[in-house]
Protein backbone atom coordinates (compact mmCIF):
# COMPACT_ATOMS: atom_id res chain seq x y z
CA UNK A 1 0.00 0.00 0.00
CA UNK A 2 2.92 2.37 0.40
CA UNK A 3 3.76 3.26 -3.26
CA UNK A 4 0.06 3.70 -3.68
CA UNK A 5 0.03 6.04 -1.01
CA UNK A 6 2.96 8.04 -1.76
CA UNK A 7 1.37 7.98 -5.73
CA UNK A 8 -1.78 9.74 -4.05
CA UNK A 9 0.08 12.24 -1.90
CA UNK A 10 2.46 13.04 -5.06
CA UNK A 11 0.08 13.91 -7.74
CA UNK A 12 -3.24 14.57 -5.03
CA UNK A 13 -0.72 17.79 -3.75
CA UNK A 14 -0.73 18.97 -7.14
CA UNK A 15 -4.03 21.67 -7.76
CA UNK A 16 -3.60 21.50 -11.27
CA UNK A 17 -3.84 17.56 -11.33
CA UNK A 18 -6.70 17.87 -8.58
CA UNK A 19 -8.37 21.01 -10.66
CA UNK A 20 -8.42 18.38 -13.77
CA UNK A 21 -9.62 15.42 -11.99
CA UNK A 22 -12.47 16.73 -11.03
CA UNK A 23 -13.52 18.53 -14.01
CA UNK A 24 -13.45 15.16 -16.06
CA UNK A 25 -14.94 13.81 -13.18
CA UNK A 26 -17.95 16.07 -13.50
CA UNK A 27 -18.23 16.28 -16.98
CA UNK A 28 -18.53 12.81 -16.97
CA UNK A 29 -21.29 12.47 -14.37
CA UNK A 30 -23.43 15.70 -16.22
CA UNK A 31 -23.40 13.59 -19.18
CA UNK A 32 -23.79 10.09 -17.39
CA UNK A 33 -26.82 11.24 -14.77
CA UNK A 34 -28.06 14.28 -16.60
CA UNK A 35 -27.54 13.22 -20.46
CA UNK A 36 -30.84 12.92 -21.57
CA UNK A 37 -31.88 16.08 -19.97
CA UNK A 38 -29.15 18.42 -21.87
CA UNK A 39 -29.33 16.54 -25.09
CA UNK A 40 -30.51 19.42 -26.56
CA UNK A 41 -27.78 21.46 -25.84
CA UNK A 42 -25.10 18.36 -26.57
CA UNK A 43 -26.50 18.86 -30.47
CA UNK A 44 -26.60 22.78 -30.43
CA UNK A 45 -22.87 22.66 -29.20
CA UNK A 46 -22.24 20.09 -31.87
CA UNK A 47 -24.25 22.63 -34.30
CA UNK A 48 -22.22 25.18 -33.14
CA UNK A 49 -18.70 23.92 -33.52
CA UNK A 50 -19.89 23.32 -37.14
CA UNK A 51 -20.65 26.46 -37.94
CA UNK A 52 -18.16 28.10 -35.73
CA UNK A 53 -15.57 27.83 -38.90
CA UNK A 54 -17.57 29.93 -41.44
CA UNK A 55 -18.23 33.12 -38.76
CA UNK A 56 -14.68 32.55 -38.09
CA UNK A 57 -13.95 33.23 -41.61
CA UNK A 58 -16.56 36.05 -41.52
CA UNK A 59 -14.74 37.37 -39.13
CA UNK A 60 -11.45 37.65 -40.62
CA UNK A 61 -12.75 39.08 -42.99
CA UNK A 62 -14.27 41.97 -41.07
CA UNK A 63 -17.87 40.80 -40.72
CA UNK A 64 -18.60 41.68 -36.95
CA UNK A 65 -19.59 38.77 -35.19
CA UNK A 66 -22.90 39.32 -34.77
CA UNK A 67 -23.31 40.11 -38.41
CA UNK A 68 -21.28 36.61 -39.41
CA UNK A 69 -23.00 34.58 -36.98
CA UNK A 70 -26.82 35.84 -38.41
CA UNK A 71 -25.78 35.24 -41.88
CA UNK A 72 -23.93 31.74 -40.99
CA UNK A 73 -27.25 30.69 -38.58
CA UNK A 74 -30.09 31.99 -41.53
CA UNK A 75 -27.97 29.78 -43.57
CA UNK A 76 -27.96 26.64 -41.27
CA UNK A 77 -31.56 27.17 -40.74
CA UNK A 78 -32.39 27.50 -44.23
CA UNK A 79 -30.70 24.05 -45.30
CA UNK A 80 -32.29 22.50 -42.23
CA UNK A 81 -35.94 23.62 -43.40
CA UNK A 82 -35.05 22.48 -46.62
CA UNK A 83 -33.93 19.04 -46.19
CA UNK A 84 -36.45 18.52 -44.00
CA UNK A 85 -39.83 19.71 -46.57
CA UNK A 86 -37.12 17.99 -49.79
CA UNK A 87 -35.68 14.61 -47.78
CA UNK A 88 -38.01 13.72 -44.47
CA UNK A 89 -41.35 12.75 -47.15
CA UNK A 90 -38.83 10.38 -49.44
CA UNK A 91 -37.22 8.66 -46.52
CA UNK A 92 -40.25 8.19 -44.86
CA UNK A 93 -41.65 6.31 -47.94
CA UNK A 94 -39.09 4.61 -48.97
CA UNK A 95 -39.49 3.39 -44.93
CA UNK A 96 -42.56 2.49 -45.63
CA UNK A 97 -41.96 0.76 -48.68
CA UNK A 98 -39.30 -1.19 -47.40
CA UNK A 99 -40.88 -2.38 -44.20
CA UNK A 100 -43.69 -3.65 -46.53
CA UNK A 101 -41.49 -5.77 -48.37
CA UNK A 102 -39.43 -7.13 -45.74
CA UNK A 103 -41.43 -10.16 -45.73
CA UNK A 104 -40.95 -10.71 -49.34
CA UNK A 105 -36.86 -10.00 -48.45
CA UNK A 106 -36.76 -12.57 -46.17
CA UNK A 107 -38.61 -15.25 -47.90
CA UNK A 108 -36.16 -14.93 -50.95
CA UNK A 109 -33.45 -14.79 -49.02
CA UNK A 110 -34.63 -18.13 -46.92
CA UNK A 111 -35.51 -20.10 -50.08
CA UNK A 112 -31.55 -19.42 -51.27
CA UNK A 113 -30.34 -20.42 -47.85
CA UNK A 114 -32.87 -23.74 -48.92
CA UNK A 115 -30.15 -24.38 -51.74
CA UNK A 116 -27.48 -24.34 -49.62
CA UNK A 117 -26.62 -27.89 -48.83
CA UNK A 118 -27.17 -29.54 -52.25
CA UNK A 119 -24.64 -26.33 -53.53
CA UNK A 120 -21.98 -26.86 -50.74
CA UNK A 121 -22.79 -30.60 -49.19
CA UNK A 122 -18.97 -30.40 -47.38
CA UNK A 123 -19.95 -26.95 -45.40
CA UNK A 124 -23.96 -26.72 -44.66
CA UNK A 125 -26.30 -29.93 -43.53
CA UNK A 126 -30.21 -29.49 -43.59
CA UNK A 127 -30.19 -29.70 -39.80
CA UNK A 128 -27.95 -26.31 -39.75
CA UNK A 129 -29.74 -24.84 -42.41
CA UNK A 130 -33.20 -25.44 -40.72
CA UNK A 131 -31.86 -24.05 -37.74
CA UNK A 132 -30.73 -20.87 -39.65
CA UNK A 133 -33.78 -20.74 -40.97
CA UNK A 134 -35.67 -21.07 -37.61
CA UNK A 135 -33.28 -17.97 -36.56
CA UNK A 136 -34.23 -15.96 -39.30
CA UNK A 137 -38.08 -16.39 -38.86
CA UNK A 138 -40.03 -13.38 -37.60
CA UNK A 139 -43.72 -12.83 -36.93
CA UNK A 140 -44.03 -9.62 -39.14
CA UNK A 141 -47.97 -9.51 -37.53
CA UNK A 142 -46.92 -9.27 -34.05
CA UNK A 143 -43.74 -6.60 -35.36
CA UNK A 144 -46.99 -4.62 -37.06
CA UNK A 145 -48.85 -4.76 -33.56
CA UNK A 146 -45.88 -3.73 -31.76
CA UNK A 147 -45.72 -1.00 -33.53
CA UNK A 148 -49.17 0.06 -33.48
CA UNK A 149 -49.14 -0.30 -30.14
CA UNK A 150 -46.30 2.12 -29.59
CA UNK A 151 -47.65 4.51 -31.96
CA UNK A 152 -49.07 6.95 -28.70
CA UNK A 153 -45.20 6.64 -27.89
CA UNK A 154 -44.15 7.65 -31.07
CA UNK A 155 -46.44 10.56 -31.13
CA UNK A 156 -44.84 11.72 -27.68
CA UNK A 157 -41.45 11.62 -29.27
CA UNK A 158 -42.74 13.58 -32.50
CA UNK A 159 -43.67 16.58 -30.29
CA UNK A 160 -40.43 16.19 -28.08
CA UNK A 161 -38.87 16.44 -32.10
CA UNK A 162 -40.89 19.66 -33.12
CA UNK A 163 -39.88 21.30 -29.18
CA UNK A 164 -36.04 20.46 -30.10
CA UNK A 165 -36.15 22.11 -33.68
CA UNK A 166 -37.60 24.93 -32.21
CA UNK A 167 -34.75 24.78 -29.12
CA UNK A 168 -31.85 23.62 -30.58
CA UNK A 169 -31.66 26.83 -33.11
CA UNK A 170 -32.37 29.61 -30.83
CA UNK A 171 -29.52 27.83 -28.54
CA UNK A 172 -27.10 27.52 -31.32
CA UNK A 173 -27.51 31.18 -32.35
CA UNK A 174 -27.40 32.10 -28.70
CA UNK A 175 -24.20 30.06 -28.37
CA UNK A 176 -22.65 31.59 -31.64
CA UNK A 177 -23.37 35.12 -31.05
CA UNK A 178 -22.54 35.27 -27.26
CA UNK A 179 -19.51 32.68 -27.42
CA UNK A 180 -16.94 35.07 -25.45
CA UNK A 181 -19.44 35.84 -22.86
CA UNK A 182 -20.30 32.13 -22.50
CA UNK A 183 -16.85 31.23 -22.47
CA UNK A 184 -16.10 34.13 -19.61
CA UNK A 185 -18.80 32.93 -17.19
CA UNK A 186 -17.58 29.36 -17.51
CA UNK A 187 -13.84 30.47 -16.65
CA UNK A 188 -15.78 31.78 -13.46
CA UNK A 189 -16.14 27.93 -11.86
CA UNK A 190 -12.72 26.96 -12.83
CA UNK A 191 -9.88 27.93 -10.44
CA UNK A 192 -7.37 30.52 -10.84
CA UNK A 193 -4.66 28.47 -11.65
CA UNK A 194 -5.39 26.36 -15.03
CA UNK A 195 -2.25 25.68 -16.79
CA UNK A 196 -3.05 21.59 -17.26
CA UNK A 197 -6.54 22.27 -17.82
CA UNK A 198 -5.60 24.53 -20.86
CA UNK A 199 -3.40 22.74 -22.51
CA UNK A 200 -5.66 19.56 -22.40
CA UNK A 201 -8.47 21.75 -23.32
CA UNK A 202 -6.71 23.14 -26.03
CA UNK A 203 -5.47 19.95 -27.86
CA UNK A 204 -9.22 18.38 -27.07
CA UNK A 205 -11.05 21.63 -28.64
CA UNK A 206 -8.69 21.65 -31.82
CA UNK A 207 -9.29 17.39 -32.29
CA UNK A 208 -13.31 18.04 -31.09
CA UNK A 209 -13.62 20.88 -34.19
CA UNK A 210 -11.83 18.74 -36.54
CA UNK A 211 -13.67 16.25 -35.85
CA UNK A 212 -17.05 16.88 -36.28
CA UNK A 213 -16.70 19.23 -39.30
CA UNK A 214 -14.69 16.48 -41.06
CA UNK A 215 -17.06 13.71 -40.00
CA UNK A 216 -20.33 15.83 -40.93
CA UNK A 217 -18.36 16.52 -44.51
CA UNK A 218 -17.59 12.81 -44.73
CA UNK A 219 -20.96 11.54 -44.05
CA UNK A 220 -22.57 14.20 -46.92
CA UNK A 221 -19.91 12.85 -49.39
CA UNK A 222 -20.42 9.31 -48.53
CA UNK A 223 -23.85 10.33 -48.63
CA UNK A 224 -24.09 11.83 -52.28
CA UNK A 225 -21.98 9.38 -53.61
CA UNK A 226 -24.13 6.28 -52.81
CA UNK A 227 -27.43 8.19 -53.72
CA UNK A 228 -25.55 8.42 -57.18
CA UNK A 229 -23.84 5.08 -57.50
CA UNK A 230 -27.22 2.85 -56.30
CA UNK A 231 -29.56 5.85 -58.49
CA UNK A 232 -27.17 4.94 -61.66
CA UNK A 233 -27.52 1.25 -60.88
CA UNK A 234 -31.04 1.60 -60.37
CA UNK A 235 -31.00 -0.09 -56.87
CA UNK A 236 -34.41 0.20 -55.26
CA UNK A 237 -34.82 2.51 -51.97
CA UNK A 238 -31.45 4.40 -53.22
CA UNK A 239 -32.07 7.62 -51.03
CA UNK A 240 -32.94 5.58 -47.74
CA UNK A 241 -30.10 2.94 -47.77
CA UNK A 242 -27.67 5.92 -49.22
CA UNK A 243 -28.68 8.04 -45.91
CA UNK A 244 -28.04 4.94 -44.23
CA UNK A 245 -24.52 4.00 -45.75
CA UNK A 246 -23.92 8.13 -45.17
CA UNK A 247 -25.04 8.05 -41.26
CA UNK A 248 -22.61 4.09 -41.34
CA UNK A 249 -19.70 6.14 -41.10
CA UNK A 250 -20.20 7.39 -37.45
CA UNK A 251 -19.30 3.85 -36.49
CA UNK A 252 -15.84 3.89 -38.12
CA UNK A 253 -15.11 0.13 -39.53
CA UNK A 254 -18.40 -1.69 -38.10
CA UNK A 255 -21.18 1.09 -39.61
CA UNK A 256 -19.49 -0.43 -43.32
CA UNK A 257 -19.65 -3.63 -42.30
CA UNK A 258 -22.98 -3.86 -40.84
CA UNK A 259 -24.31 -1.67 -43.91
CA UNK A 260 -22.94 -4.34 -46.38
CA UNK A 261 -26.48 -6.38 -45.11
CA UNK A 262 -29.01 -4.25 -45.57
CA UNK A 263 -27.84 -3.33 -49.18
CA UNK A 264 -26.58 -6.80 -50.55
CA UNK A 265 -30.17 -8.08 -49.14
CA UNK A 266 -32.32 -5.58 -51.01
CA UNK A 267 -30.08 -6.23 -54.06
CA UNK A 268 -30.69 -9.88 -54.11
CA UNK A 269 -34.67 -9.31 -53.53
CA UNK A 270 -34.36 -7.18 -56.85
CA UNK A 271 -32.27 -9.19 -58.99
CA UNK A 272 -31.24 -12.83 -57.27
CA UNK A 273 -27.59 -13.62 -57.71
CA UNK A 274 -26.85 -12.18 -60.93
CA UNK A 275 -24.51 -10.15 -62.39
CA UNK A 276 -26.71 -6.74 -61.29
CA UNK A 277 -26.23 -7.86 -57.58
CA UNK A 278 -22.78 -8.42 -58.36
CA UNK A 279 -21.98 -4.63 -59.37
CA UNK A 280 -24.16 -3.15 -56.55
CA UNK A 281 -22.04 -4.89 -53.73
CA UNK A 282 -18.92 -4.36 -56.17
CA UNK A 283 -19.69 -0.63 -55.97
CA UNK A 284 -20.78 -0.53 -52.36
CA UNK A 285 -17.32 -1.34 -51.55
CA UNK A 286 -15.35 0.74 -53.62
CA UNK A 287 -16.94 3.34 -51.74
CA UNK A 288 -16.02 2.29 -48.69
CA UNK A 289 -12.34 1.86 -49.82
CA UNK A 290 -12.26 5.52 -51.15
CA UNK A 291 -13.61 6.46 -47.82
CA UNK A 292 -11.43 5.03 -45.79
CA UNK A 293 -8.66 5.34 -47.72
CA UNK A 294 -9.18 8.20 -49.58
CA UNK A 295 -11.67 10.32 -48.27
CA UNK A 296 -10.91 9.85 -44.03
CA UNK A 297 -6.95 10.60 -43.91
CA UNK A 298 -8.02 13.54 -46.06
CA UNK A 299 -10.46 14.96 -43.77
CA UNK A 300 -8.87 13.78 -40.30
CA UNK A 301 -5.24 14.72 -41.09
CA UNK A 302 -4.73 17.02 -38.32
CA UNK A 303 -6.80 14.76 -35.95
CA UNK A 304 -4.37 12.59 -33.79
CA UNK A 305 -3.79 8.99 -35.42
CA UNK A 306 -5.46 6.43 -33.43
CA UNK A 307 -4.87 2.53 -33.44
CA UNK A 308 -7.91 1.04 -35.37
CA UNK A 309 -8.12 -1.47 -32.29
CA UNK A 310 -8.23 1.68 -29.88
CA UNK A 311 -11.08 2.72 -32.44
CA UNK A 312 -12.66 -0.04 -32.11
CA UNK A 313 -12.60 -0.17 -28.63
CA UNK A 314 -13.58 3.32 -28.09
CA UNK A 315 -16.58 3.06 -29.69
CA UNK A 316 -17.62 -0.25 -27.92
CA UNK A 317 -17.41 1.64 -24.59
CA UNK A 318 -18.16 4.75 -25.07
CA UNK A 319 -21.32 3.56 -27.15
CA UNK A 320 -22.34 1.54 -24.46
CA UNK A 321 -22.02 4.03 -21.90
CA UNK A 322 -23.30 7.30 -23.57
CA UNK A 323 -24.92 5.53 -26.03
CA UNK A 324 -25.92 7.67 -29.87
CA UNK A 325 -24.05 10.19 -28.45
CA UNK A 326 -20.88 8.02 -27.10
CA UNK A 327 -20.11 6.64 -30.52
CA UNK A 328 -20.55 10.07 -32.44
CA UNK A 329 -17.86 11.38 -30.17
CA UNK A 330 -16.32 7.82 -29.58
CA UNK A 331 -12.75 9.38 -31.58
CA UNK A 332 -12.67 13.14 -29.55
CA UNK A 333 -13.25 11.18 -25.62
CA UNK A 334 -10.82 8.35 -26.95
CA UNK A 335 -8.24 11.89 -27.88
CA UNK A 336 -9.52 13.80 -24.37
CA UNK A 337 -7.96 9.96 -22.74
CA UNK A 338 -4.86 10.35 -24.73
CA UNK A 339 -4.49 14.23 -24.28
CA UNK A 340 -5.19 13.86 -20.15
CA UNK A 341 -2.51 11.03 -20.32
CA UNK A 342 0.21 13.00 -22.34
CA UNK A 343 -0.23 16.19 -20.44
CA UNK A 344 0.01 13.93 -16.54
CA UNK A 345 3.33 14.77 -14.73
CA UNK A 346 5.83 11.89 -15.46
CA UNK A 347 7.84 11.03 -12.58
CA UNK A 348 10.55 12.99 -11.97
CA UNK A 349 9.46 15.85 -13.96
CA UNK A 350 9.21 19.40 -13.17
CA UNK A 351 5.26 20.68 -12.15
CA UNK A 352 3.20 21.96 -15.08
CA UNK A 353 3.51 25.92 -15.56
CA UNK A 354 0.64 28.17 -14.23
CA UNK A 355 -1.39 30.01 -16.48
CA UNK A 356 -2.53 33.67 -15.15
CA UNK A 357 -5.97 34.18 -14.81
CA UNK A 358 -8.12 35.45 -17.74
Amino acid sequence: MDPIRAWLKRHLSNPQLVSLLLLVVGIWALITFFGHIFAPVLAALVIAYLLEGPIDFLHRHRFRRLVAAALVWTVFVVALLVSIVALVPLLSKQFTQIFLEIPQIASRLQAWVLTLPQAYPNLFTDAQVQELISGMSLDFGDLRQVIVGRSKALGVGLTYLVIYLILVPLMVFFMLKDKDKIRGWMRGFLPDDIGLISRVWGNVDRQLANYIRGKVVEILIVWFASYLTFSFLELKFAMLLATATGLSVLVPYVGATLMTIPVAAVAYSQWGLTADMGWVVFAYGVIQALDGNVLVPLLFSEVVDLHPVAIIVAVLFFGGVWGFWGVFFSIPLATVVSAVINAWPKPGSAPAASESPA
